[in-house]
């Protein structure tokens, strides 16, 4: 009884005092909603890079040339590694299907700053033009929003056909439909035959939604005497084989690109989910860091609430003295003022769970591009 009448006073001095009791809940609320935001946000970011991997599958990897060639370490100059030929990339294809009944892709980096037209609009000088086959919609997880996919027919006779990402149609078209308009960029027409479904990517660029794909044999002729390096992305047929097929894939570009045993491989292999991977390791320890600034902040809401209760103590004086005075010991005193203080933080509480998650997810689809709800349990 003692105890429930404790809390039934406190409540009553609460609602007597609701000015301070809103400002003190409030600091309990900001303590709560920067430790539940980090978490919810570092959650929510997970999430998107999670779902921007989850169609690529963990049997997925990619054949690169080696970036670090030429680069300086230790006072000497690395190797430098000839660029992965249409030859080579062609034969690894034709070599991985025959032999491991994977699925294989073949793009190139055609031109990465160019200004797409359409009638008298035009786009920014920050397109990327990408020549690939028609499997590479499929491998990299790609979606046609309206259109169709390149032919067998398109790569064979250099059709100067092209596929837009998502970015595009605003800048060119407007609310008009641009399936089998002419675009002009690097000096060339070419009919739309698909626009690529939204995608963006991690960190709020959407470099995914601003680039052209076209046939490979366009691609190549677009480069003209430009000599061009072209990405292998390969699939094992399942799942369970998919480190074993990878270094077979390994074995078979090194015996082509001709890399003797013994010296460093001349490509990169890298798994489609590699980064997924990493983020998760990375936003381990984000979320120790976080936790601990959350730990930190309560601490001074904590110190403030204190503050705030002794205040109110030195305030109800004459309260305390009329209590003692009808037989109130300083144990059901002590309980009195600990029940304010369990209320007033229990409603900061419940406050700053709501903000911090909503806080969070805003955060997270601000930065990572997601947009599931997402609860910190």
């Amino acid at each position: 009884m003692i105890i429930r009448e404790n809390i039934q006073e406190g409540i009553r001095s609460i609602k007597a005092n609701s000015l301070r009791t809103v400002l003190t809940a409030l600091i309990i609320a900001i303590g709560i909603t920067s430790l539940v935001g980090i978490l919810t946000a570092i959650d929510g970011i997970q999430g998107a890079v999670n779902d921007s991997f989850a169609d690529l599958g963990a049997h997925t990897f990619n054949i690169v040339n080696n970036y670090e060639q030429g680069r300086i370490v230790g006072g000497r100059r690395r190797m430098r590694f000839p660029e992965i030929s249409y030859r080579q990339a062609s034969l690894f294809g034709e070599r991985f299907r025959a032999d491991y009944r994977g699925v294989v892709s073949l793009s190139t980096s055609v031109a990465g700053a160019v200004q797409a037209k359409y009638a008298s609009e035009k786009t920014n000088p920050n397109i990327q033009v990408i020549g690939c086959d028609e499997g590479y919609l499929t491998i990299k997880g790609l979606r046609l929003a309206a259109g169709r996919n390149f032919s067998k027919a398109d790569q064979e006779n250099s059709q100067n056909v092209a596929i837009l990402g998502e970015a595009l149609l605003t800048q060119l078209f407007g609310n008009e439909n641009p399936l089998n308009k002419i675009i002009t960029f690097m000096g060339r027409q070419f009919t739309v035959i698909g626009i690529l479904g939204k995608k963006g990517s991690f960190g709020g660029s959407n470099d995914s939604d601003r680039l052209i794909l076209v046939p490979l044999e366009t691609g190549r002729a677009l480069a003209a005497n430009r000599s061009l390096t072209y990405s292998i992305t390969a699939s094992a047929p399942n799942a369970r084989d998919g480190e074993y097929i990878m270094e077979e894939a390994r074995g078979l570009m090194r015996k082509i690109r001709n890399d003797h045993l013994g010296r460093p491989a001349s490509f990169r292999i890298e798994r489609a989910d590699a980064l997924a991977q990493n983020f998760e390791e990375i936003s381990g320890y984000l979320r120790i860091g976080g936790f601990g600034i959350g730990i930190v902040t309560l601490l001074g809401a904590s110190i403030a609430l204190m503050n705030i209760m002794m205040v109110s103590v030195t305030e109800r004086t004459r309260e305390i003295g009329i209590r003692k005075s009808l037989g109130a010991t300083r144990r059901v005193i002590r309980m009195q003022f600990l029940s304010e203080a369990i209320v007033i933080c229990l409603l900061g509480g419940l406050g700053g769970l709501v903000l911090g998650i909503t806080v969070g997810n805003v955060i997270s689809i601000f930065i990572g591009g997601g947009s599931t709800f997402v609860v910190p349990w």
